[in-house]
């Protein structure tokens, strides 16, 4: 595998951080140290900027007016904005509009696509099930309309779903009767859909949705094979990548405070057990690129290694990957922002100084991956249903 990215994807970093630069990572307090802080919306002026630069239409096809870029490039973007805590639904409409893109019709693409490059179009995901545990697409049911009308008929409860108040369109998995997994494009206001109030750890937006009966006109569902099971796994590995930027924001940031604050007339960076701590957490942050970019590889070739994850070449399916990719990230980010706190002391509690609000948002994204051991678990089912070697 080569770690070095296309000129075209180093373009789009350097695009990002100069959007990105005058970002301010502390802009809302965490809702667990300031009661009722919650962000009404997204951070529109960002979005317009975001689509000045053309980074809302990286990923899109060129002849929808994107860059036709790959996931790598879409991680490498989302980690930037990490490391600002950007209020953004990047991750959602991006990965979104990717599957359509992918497998919507020609009417859908032309409808949806252009509008996200623009930035006149917030797409998000339902990508929990009712619980938070159980897959996504069990929470939803989806049973055709009238049998001339090739409509469907949805019912069911998402939880989780981030900033469902402030988009237009909701990508809604659901299961059929013969047990295949689908997705909706739903509208906000459509009849039948209900929202209610959830505020997530990091003090964002999201939404209980209820549908009850919702329908959903036929070309705004895609029902592909694996469709749903490859856009989980963008989701999961885009959620990878935006851990990986907040981590390395946190250690740059407990780095620069070491240096400057002393313990006994000498920096605290220049003591060996702090030296070990910040190395461990790098040795973490080294891990988990390198288990990103290649879950994010795996992801850019899906007609190679297969919609459904399973590989053609007899190699561990996709899904091990991002497994692998999201064991680290959930450990890691924790690890880190855990270090962090114990290294700058009373600092870290400091509601004046950003640290409270990464420790908020890691917290945030280690509970959207899941625990570690579960996804061990996974891995060792993959393995065993495809031994190596």
């Amino acid at each position: 595998m080569d770690f070095t990215f296309t000129e075209e994807q180093q373009a789009a970093v350097e695009a990002a951080r100069a959007v990105l630069s005058g970002v301010a990572p502390d802009a809302v307090p965490s809702p667990a140290l300031t009661p009722g802080a919650v962000s009404d919306d997204i951070d529109r002026p960002l979005w317009a900027d975001l689509a000045r630069a053309d980074l809302l239409g990286l990923v899109l096809p060129p002849e929808h007016g994107g860059a036709g870029l790959d996931p790598i490039a879409l991680c490498l973007v989302l980690r930037e904005s990490a490391k600002v805590l950007a209020r953004v639904p990047l991750l959602e409409t991006s990965a979104v509009a990717m599957a359509v893109a992918r497998h919507g019709s020609p009417a859908l693409r032309a409808e949806i696509l252009p509008r996200v490059g623009r930035g006149e179009l917030v797409l998000t995901v339902g990508a929990n099930g009712r619980t938070g545990h159980d897959p996504a697409e069990l929470a939803v049911t989806a049973h055709r309309d009238a049998p001339s009308s090739g409509g469907w008929v949805l019912d069911g409860v998402q939880t989780g779903v981030p900033w469902a108040q402030c988009a237009d369109r909701i990508a809604v998995p659901a299961h059929t009767d013969d047990g295949r997994a689908l997705f909706a494009l739903v509208p906000r206001g459509a009849a039948g859909l209900t929202l209610a109030e959830q505020v997530s750890t990091s003090g964002e937006r999201f939404a209980e949705i209820t549908l009850d009966s919702v329908r959903a006109d036929g070309s705004t569902v895609i029902d592909g094979e694996g469709v749903w099971e490859w856009l989980r796994q963008l989701l999961a590995t885009g959620t990878c990548a935006l851990a990986l930027g907040l981590g390395e924001a946190v250690l740059a940031m407990t780095s620069r405070y070491t240096a400057k604050r002393e313990q006994f007339g000498h920096p605290l960076a220049t003591f060996q057990a702090v030296a070990v701590q910040a190395a461990d957490r790098y040795i973490d942050l080294r891990a988990m690129e390198a288990t990103l970019w290649q879950a994010a590889w795996r992801l850019t070739e899906p007609e190679e290694t297969g919609t459904s994850g399973a590989a053609s070449t007899g190699a561990l399916p996709v899904a091990g990957d991002v497994a692998v990719a999201k064991i680290w990230a959930s450990d890691g980010v924790r690890r880190v922002v855990q270090t962090a706190q114990h290294l700058h002391g009373g600092f870290g509690a400091d509601t004046d100084y950003p640290l409270h609000r990464f420790h908020a948002w890691a917290k945030q994204l280690e509970l959207s991956l899941g625990p570690a051991a579960a996804h061990e678990e996974a891995l060792g089912d993959l393995l065993a249903a495809h031994p190596l070697g």
